[in-house]
């Protein structure tokens, strides 16, 4: 496993060391060699058993749509985000943080559609809101190179307010996390962190990856957070949402499916690519005590269309009952 891991790293120096220290020796280990066991799956051949061994039939996805007339209003509808606005009354919620707005983006993809990334700077730029969070898959891909992601989230993050919080998703590399934390996202990596209003607080945690990588641990990011204080959790995939309302969260917030993106009428799913109710694949849902929500995204994932399914940006305002 060490060698394999070091393999992975040989040609960016310190990066190993700096990723220990940033998440723990186990946690980056475990990740990089996940991500390794991952990419080596990928040689080339069509296996539609799994949605991401679709790339190697990109070619052919994206001609036969052509061939029907359906891809250029496909890719039209990928680019056209929408602002969904989802209240949530909490009663738990402290006084001070009544009308507390979350500006929530999830599953960029950003070197797939840049017409979808330069509409949601827009609507963002309109919106108001206390902090950002990011659920996760800034990549397009999820295996290969990652500097081009890199690169497109920079711009993005330029166009967003001070307060940004993210997490890894599925398609992301732990590889990336210094570079997205230098430009100013706090990743939260099975951890949390207090935003306090006056002498009142809230907590806000992470999870790691939870689809492909077992990297998510909902005890730990729950491990500093008194139990009868208000908790919001962020992770890239709902499908942990037992184990949230377990450790006592009270919202989680989280994307991955892309609502199916590819749709029946009714935005009825074919597929969603984990393992959930049908219930909790898009939009507001509840499981026990905790409320949650499930982003369908502002990208596109494999095929740059949507049908039935329009992308968005979703702004939570945060309401004590």
């Amino acid at each position: 496993m060490m060698q394999d891991v070091c393999e992975l790293l040989s040609t960016q120096e310190g990066l190993l060391e700096t990723l220990e220290r940033r998440v723990g020796r186990a946690h980056a280990h475990h990740r990089l060699q996940m991500e390794s066991d991952y990419e080596s799956r990928f040689d080339g051949r069509i296996n539609f058993s799994h949605p991401d061994k679709w790339y190697s039939a990109v070619s052919a996805m994206t001609q036969a749509l052509k061939l029907t007339g359906m891809y250029w209003l496909g890719a039209r509808n990928a680019e056209r985000p929408q602002v969904r606005h989802n209240h949530v009354a909490l009663r738990e919620l402290p006084p001070a943080f009544d009308g507390f707005t979350v500006l929530h983006l999830s599953d960029l993809h950003v070197e797939m559609n840049e017409g979808a990334l330069q509409r949601m700077t827009e609507l963002a730029a309109a919106l108001e809101y206390d902090i950002c969070v990011l659920t996760g898959d800034f990549r397009a891909k999820a295996f290969g190179p990652f500097e081009a992601a890199v690169r497109g989230m920079r711009w993005v993050r330029s166009r967003l307010g001070p307060s940004v919080y993210g997490v890894l998703g599925n398609h992301d590399s732990l590889r990336m996390l210094p570079d997205l934390e230098a430009m100013g996202i706090r990743m939260l990596v099975n951890e949390s962190v207090t935003i306090k209003r006056g002498d009142q607080r809230i907590h806000l945690a992470g999870v790691d990856d939870a689809n492909y990588y077992a990297a998510a641990d909902v005890e730990k990011a729950a491990s500093a957070i008194p139990r009868a204080e208000f908790s919001i959790l962020l992770s890239h995939s709902p499908e942990i949402y037992k184990q949230a309302a377990g450790a006592g969260f009270n919202l989680c917030l989280s994307g991955h499916t892309h609502g199916g993106q590819i749709c029946l009428p009714g935005s009825i799913p074919l597929t969603l690519s984990c393992d959930l109710p049908r219930s909790m694949g898009a939009g507001p849902w509840s499981y026990q005590e905790m409320a949650g929500y499930t982003s369908v995204g502002v990208g596109s994932s494999i095929v740059p269309v949507r049908f039935n399914c329009p992308p968005e940006i979703t702004l939570h305002h945060l309401q004590c009952v």
